[in-house]
């Protein structure tokens, strides 16, 4: 008697972004800096990055704890900045997109990012789970408020660190990892993930990216990360990929399909100029 035919086993990939300037259009640390009436955030960053005193992307976390006008930052500063964030159009259609997953392909999403836990999960409540974001952990004294110590700053290696922790956890091999980013903190994550067989996707047109990133997306939707794994990852011919985002209710409007993929997603109710008809 012959048995049924067993289905096909499900791949699962781990997809897992940057925050700041990714899944967001503007740096946490200038919004905090406007919250608490810091100057010159950018040239502090300049001269940090310059310095090499600290590791790129963990800028933040060192003004924090050494800059004076840092210094006074409590974790209700943190979460107010998260709210005043402005995300990228469509995370939450990112999400459940991934969790239903496609064909025969399942993935888990977290986001890894330098900027400070609460920022993030107050900016993604409601859309990613708590424990699936990583960021800098920090102490903070019990009677002041203030900020005492940093704990873990995921940035350069560290990103590296927690990317190894999640495909252990989750049994994933190494090349169905895919890391998007934004900047030259994500230098050497995407470096780590192209060597072993992963991929990898830059959502800005940094010069040191460029060369790194297998596929480069522009987009104001987060959304069209999912353009090059679909295509380039998954093997989806462009019709295919083309129906799959109608049927979460998007149009692929306009596709500039090189290395460099420059996407336009349009909701029905958007009129051509991007206002809401």
């Amino acid at each position: 008697m012959s048995s049924l035919p067993s289905s096909p086993p499900s791949r699962h990939f781990l997809l897992a972004s940057d925050f700041d300037q990714t899944l967001s259009f503007n740096d946490s640390g200038l919004v905090l800096s406007e919250i608490i009436g810091a100057s010159s955030f950018e040239s502090k960053v300049a001269g940090l990055a310059a310095s090499n005193l600290v590791q790129q992307g963990g800028e933040l976390a060192y003004l924090i704890r050494h800059d004076p006008e840092f210094r006074g930052v409590r974790r209700e500063h943190l979460v107010e900045t998260g709210r005043r964030v402005r995300l990228k159009k469509d995370i939450p259609l990112l999400l459940e997109f991934l969790a239903r997953g496609v064909e025969d392909c399942r993935f888990s999403f977290f986001v890894i990012s330098a900027a400070p836990r609460e920022v993030v999960e107050a900016a993604l409540e409601g859309i990613v789970p708590a424990d699936h974001i990583f960021g800098t952990e920090l102490d903070y004294d019990s009677r002041s408020g203030e900020v005492r110590s940093v704990r873990r700053v995921p940035a350069g290696y560290g990103k590296v660190s927690v990317l190894e922790e999640l495909e252990g956890q989750l049994g994933i091999e190494p090349g169905r990892t895919i890391y998007v980013g934004d900047g030259s903190s994500d230098v050497h994550v995407m470096l780590h993930v192209n060597h072993r067989d992963g991929f990898t996707i830059a959502v800005s047109e940094n010069r040191h990216l460029a060369r790194i990133a297998r596929r480069t997306v522009l987009s104001e939707s987060a959304l069209s990360v999912l353009v090059p794994v679909l295509d380039q990852l998954l093997g989806l011919r462009s019709p295919e990929i083309r129906v799959l985002f109608e049927s979460y209710g998007v149009t692929l409007h306009e596709w500039q399909r090189e290395r460099t993929d420059r996407v336009t997603l349009r909701l029905p109710a958007e009129a051509p100029g991007g206002a809401v008809a």
